[in-house]
């Protein structure tokens, strides 16, 4: 770095962002925040780990990304206490690289593990700031995850997310369910926790023309859009599948299954042992491009999301995705879902594959109801749920920690225009101031 980028470096604030379940900017939620920190004038670092093909270092977008060689795929208790141990050491190793080339001014730690406190509580001696980003409450995920959670785990982990929040400066919470458990649990302050939604930028991920091939032939098309893990139910769709092709007779729908995870080669197996590898499209890991193409062509999507502690407190990505391009929801009734698409969605009884291809089968049916609850969705996200309206919530936490004024003011591009003209002015003024798939 030559000392004009030394000098442009300590001129503006410095926020470190830990994030360990996803490679950034492969995580979109993350991927946003970084852009709309720098967008606002901060200078921004990741330290997340290696997607395939990545290299350990890169600049994308002015913000600096370190990676790490990810764990292998860890089961049980176990094999879930070593990743945390060895990603926490990982983090460690390229926090002194971080801090090396230009001072960290505050950390964002995004979840799961509730263990980076450990971390960023030495530092807040130093002035430094932790903002802790709660993207799954633990404890339920625990609960939603294991057949049968024990008890002393379940302790530990509410501990681990109690002495989080008691270290945190400033929680930022997905969403208002995700707050209460903050006020209520971490018994934080009420102006101590933001809540910045997760939403899709509207002016960005919008619907374009179908492309019918990738309907293989079929009338309808159905699209599941995200990770593949025990708790997110993707097995339904599958059933779902076999339930309408094979049992009611419907040779006139296609099914989609963009992303990866966990499960994925199970999922593979069901699909072959059920008989369905002609009416299921396996894509692996999904693009902009692709989910653009996928979503525009798609009849229905799917948030087959089974109800249990985690999910039902949950905002599913994927759910505002496909609100965003117009397409109608078909989702098991659950709090938080019912909170984002409202009537968007039609909600099956939690947890009944039968249920779920009724409501699928009814919306297949029904040209008309579709159009106009993609209208809906849309019109709903844009007005409240996009990631325009949280950016200016999220910058203005940075902002208020650091004493900067913050403008309320979104522009028609989705850059936070309020957030960045205050951010310009107070990079002037203090001379010592300092992401998806």
């Amino acid at each position: 770095m030559d000392v004009g980028s030394l000098t442009e470096s300590r001129a503006m604030r410095h926020v470190l962002i830990i994030v360990q379940n996803l490679p950034v900017p492969l995580d979109r939620r993350v991927w946003m925040e970084c852009l709309a920190l720098v967008d606002a004038g901060y200078r921004v670092s990741v330290i997340c780990p290696r997607g395939e093909g990545d290299p350990d270092f890169e600049v994308l977008e002015r913000v600096h990304i370190h990676k790490y060689d990810p764990p292998p795929p860890s089961k049980g208790i176990k094999g879930f206490a070593w990743e945390f141990a060895y990603c926490l050491a990982q983090t460690v190793r390229l926090m002194r690289r971080v801090g090396r080339v230009a001072p960290i001014d505050a950390i964002q730690a995004c979840n799961p593990p509730d263990t980076f406190f450990l971390l960023a509580a030495p530092l807040k001696l130093r002035g430094v700031r932790f903002i802790f980003d709660q993207h799954d409450l633990c404890p339920e995920l625990y609960e939603s995850r294991f057949e049968r959670p024990r008890r002393i785990v379940h302790r530990l982990l509410t501990l681990l997310e109690w002495a989080t929040y008691r270290t945190a400066d400033h929680v930022i919470s997905t969403n208002d369910s995700f707050r209460q458990v903050a006020l209520r649990r971490g018994r934080r302050r009420s102006q101590d926790v933001t809540v910045v939604r997760s939403g899709p930028k509207a002016a960005v991920m919008v619907r374009g023309e179908p492309e019918p091939e990738l309907r293989m032939g079929r009338a309808h098309l159905c699209v599941y859009l995200g990770v593949m893990g025990p708790q997110d139910g993707v097995d339904v769709v599958i059933r779902l599948a076999d339930e309408l092709v094979h049992r009611r007779g419907r040779s006139d729908v296609h099914f989609a299954l963009l992303g990866f995870g966990d499960c994925y080669d199970s999922l593979r197996a069901l699909t072959t042992e059920l008989g369905l590898e002609d009416h299921i499209t396996f894509t692996g890991r999904a693009d902009d491009m692709m989910i653009k193409r996928y979503l525009s062509t798609a009849n229905v999507g799917l948030s087959p999301d089974p109800k249990n502690p985690m999910n039902d407190l949950s905002t599913m990505n994927k759910t505002l995705e496909y609100m965003a391009h117009e397409l109608p929801v078909a989702a098991f009734d659950l709090h938080e879902t019912r909170v984002s698409a409202g009537g968007a969605a039609v909600y099956a009884r939690p947890n009944e594959v039968l249920s779920f291809a009724d409501a699928v089968e009814a919306l297949l049916d029904d040209p008309v109801r579709r159009e106009q609850m993609g209208r809906s969705g849309r019109k709903r996200l844009e007005e409240s749920l996009s990631w325009e309206n949280s950016a200016v919530d999220y910058v203005g936490v940075y902002n208020r920690i650091f004493g900067r004024a913050t403008g309320r003011t979104v522009c028609s591009g989705g850059a936070v225009s309020g957030a960045r003209q205050a951010a310009s002015g107070a990079a002037a003024a203090e001379p010592g101031s300092s992401g998806r798939p």
